[in-house]
């Protein structure tokens, strides 16, 4: 019998689309906590930077713990899961103009173009920050522990790199991330937040998860152990070393 068209039922009107939607792991864990302790390493390098005077012993600890956090990433750039690996954003020229004029193909899980780029310039500001302020001697409260291998001139190069145009592009690409974290969160309806946070995506096809099991977490642990270990050594060649 045939109902009237009043009384038809549309199965897409009656049942939530989220029934028809697979859970991936895009971020695993070790990738989470890197994300949220340099944010955090961040803030408190801007807050003690600022302050300056005693604050500055923290600066220095915070410093040395966003070194270790950015070879951890760099190393787990290549072992990591899938979606945190560099080979899963790394985009030609090509996919960055399309996906800037609209075209852009399958939804990208992780990162996509605009967010790649993001990530390496963050990541190359950081190393850049990181690595002046190991040579920076502001003359007041803090000297970076390799002052003692370079001249006075590179020292000088240095800390205005580090106190000057670093601290402003790393201040720069933060704003610009925050900006488009609010975008996609209000005009795209993209949540980025959320992912960061729990791991999963919500998606309407299955798709590559990231690996993340108990033997993936202590494999992360090991690395950050091994980067933390690299760091000290590094820190130490400037102990008792001779003024250049």
């Amino acid at each position: 019998m045939k109902l009237p068209a009043a009384t038809r039922i549309h199965v897409s009107d009656t049942l939530s689309t989220e029934n028809f939607m697979h859970t991936v792991r895009v971020w695993d864990l070790p990738t989470r906590l890197f994300h949220w302790s340099l944010a955090v390493c961040v803030i408190g390098l801007v807050v003690t930077g600022n302050v300056g005077g005693n604050w500055m012993n923290g600066h220095q600890w915070l410093g040395y713990a966003v070194f270790t956090l950015l070879l951890f990433r760099l190393v787990w750039g290549f072992a990591g899961g899938h979606w945190s690996r560099f080979s899963a954003f790394l985009y030609g020229p090509g996919s960055i103009v399309a996906y800037l004029r609209g075209f852009n193909g399958q939804p990208q899980l992780g990162h996509n173009p605009l967010g790649a780029l993001a990530v390496f310039a963050l990541l190359g500001v950081l190393l850049a920050q990181v690595g002046s302020g190991l040579f920076a001697d502001d003359e007041i409260a803090f000297a970076g522990p390799l002052v003692a291998l370079v001249s006075g001139e590179w020292v000088s190069r240095a800390t205005s790199y580090h106190k000057d145009l670093g601290k402003f592009l790393l201040l720069g690409l933060v704003a610009l991330h925050l900006l488009a974290i609010a975008y996609y969160r209000l005009v795209r309806k993209a949540r980025l937040v959320g992912p960061m946070i729990s791991g999963d995506k919500l998606v309407d096809a299955p798709a590559i998860g990231s690996a993340d099991s108990t033997g993936t977490r202590l494999l992360a642990l090991g690395v950050l152990a091994l980067c933390a270990g690299i760091v000290y050594a590094v820190v130490q060649l400037g102990s008792g070393a001779p003024a250049y």
